[in-house]
Formats: C-alpha cells, sequence, structure tokens
C-alpha cells in the first residue's frame, strides 16, 4: 500500500481530530513533491498536513477518516486523473475545497480544474508563498488563479471567442490534451511518442479519437485546428502592450 501518513493509517483514525489547524490532505504522485508540500504546509501556523497518498482510490478511503479541511491534489495520478478524483469528491464530499496543483501549463488544465470542482489551480513551479497563497484563498471558499488566467477566464467569459473548440476540448482526456497541444507545437508522432513514452501507435489512435471528438476528418485539419488552438493561448496568455 503506498498510503503514507503523518503517523499510520490505524494511528490517524484513532486519534481524535483535537487540533486548532486546519488539515490538509496532500494526494500527489511523486514522493518528493510530496515531501516538499508537506514541509511548506506545516511551516504555516494555521495549517497542517493530516494525510497524504499518492492514489485517487486511497484518497477516497482516508477523506471519512481523516477529515481534511482542504484537499491539495495533483492532475496526474498514477493510476488515475486528478481531475476524476476532484470530480468524484464534488459528488461525494461537496463542502471540501480542493486546490489542484500541476506540472502542465495552465492554459490547458486551470477550466477544466474549475469544471471538475476545484477552487484554484496552480502551477508546481510557482514560488511556495503563491502555493500557500493559493491554499488561503480557497479556504476562504475564493477562486484562486494565476493573474494571466484570470484574464483569461474573465476574456473568455466577456467575449465568447472559441466558443465550439472550448466545448468539445472538455470532452478530451488530460492524455488527448497533452498529444493535442504537441500536435499544435509542431511534433510529430515519433516525437511526441518519444516525449510521453509511448509507441507511435498509440499516438496515431490519439489522434483519431483527437479527430472523432473534435469532429475533424482529416490528420491535416486536425494539425491546423491544434496548431490555432495553442496559438490562441500563447496570445491570450501574452500581456498586453502599452
Amino acid at each position: 500500500m503506498s498510503l503514507t501518513s503523518t503517523a499510520t493509517l490505524d494511528e490517524a483514525i484513532a486519534e481524535p481530530v483535537t487540533s486548532t489547524k486546519t488539515r490538509v490532505l496532500i494526494v500527489e504522485d511523486h514522493p518528493i513533491t510530496r515531501q516538499g508540500f508537506k514541509a511548506l504546509i506545516n511551516q504555516q501556523l494555521n495549517l497542517m498536513v493530516c494525510g497524504e497518498t499518492d492514489s485517487a482510490s486511497e484518497a477516497l478511503e482516508l477523506i471519512p477518516k481523516l477529515a481534511p479541511d482542504l484537499a491539495v491534489i495533483d492532475v496526474s495520478l498514477k493510476t488515475s486523473s486528478g481531475l476524476e478524483l476532484a470530480k468524484t469528491l464534488r459528488e461525494r464530499s461537496p463542502a471540501l475545497p480542493i486546490l489542484i496543483v500541476s506540472m502542465h501549463d495552465e492554459a490547458l488544465f486551470a477550466e477544466r480544474a474549475l469544471r471538475a470542482g476545484a477552487l484554484g489551480y496552480v502551477m508546481k513551479h510557482e514560488a511556495g508563498d503563491k502555493i500557500t497563497t493559493a491554499i488561503q484563498h480557497v479556504l476562504r471558499g475564493e477562486l484562486y488563479l494565476s493573474p494571466k488566467m484570470k484574464e483569461r477566464v474573465l476574456h473568455r467569459f466577456v467575449s465568447k471567442k472559441n466558443e465550439g473548440i472550448v466545448f468539445a476540448m472538455d470532452t478530451l482526456s488530460t492524455r488527448e490534451m497533452e498529444v493535442f497541444q504537441l500536435i499544435g507545437n509542431g511534433y510529430s508522432t515519433r516525437q511526441i511518442a518519444e516525449q510521453l513514452n509511448l509507441s507511435s501507435k498509440t499516438i496515431d489512435s490519439y489522434r483519431e479519437h483527437l479527430k472523432l471528438k473534435l469532429g475533424l476528418e482529416t490528420g491535416a485539419d486536425l494539425m491546423r485546428h491544434a496548431i490555432q488552438f495553442v496559438r490562441s493561448e500563447a496570445l491570450t496568455a501574452a500581456p498586453a502592450s502599452n
């Protein structure tokens, strides 16, 4: 069992919840990153890590036992998606605030995280104070996104540009999104396979799934839409010139 916690699981269950600190559960499949988050959170005067795990299934077992006040969840877990876990938690524990953390570009996943039920999204490369700020915002019931991402979400809400493609993109899995972004960045099938440690045949299958889900007929159509999507994301993320 890969679950770890501040004590053994049995001890954590038996121990009464008497601390006045806010209890945080970490769901992250990289041990070093998980320990880094744990140290960062435990340094805060009002926070403590009550448990940690690297899988969605174990997180679902821990939550009713440890009664966390917040779940910090990685997008990519070993056997499942953190976004799928967030959706499940929204149904099972709707009062539990969720902060998504990820190495993936916020342009591709932040809005999906919010739709899945998270209150915030922060990238792992951000400084520690940004991560703790995100935690404090989410605990107050406030949305937390980077300033660039807030601007992008507001822009889409007001202008409703690319509404069709955004809706279609919402149907893609995390891996399909990764392949789509790499296509848009000009990677060949072989390069994508090497980047994601998959076979070229598997990438070809993802291309076919992408065409089907996005309503596209040819590989050229897929490449054109992927390039347009990546470019539109880059333009939206670019700071406005004076």
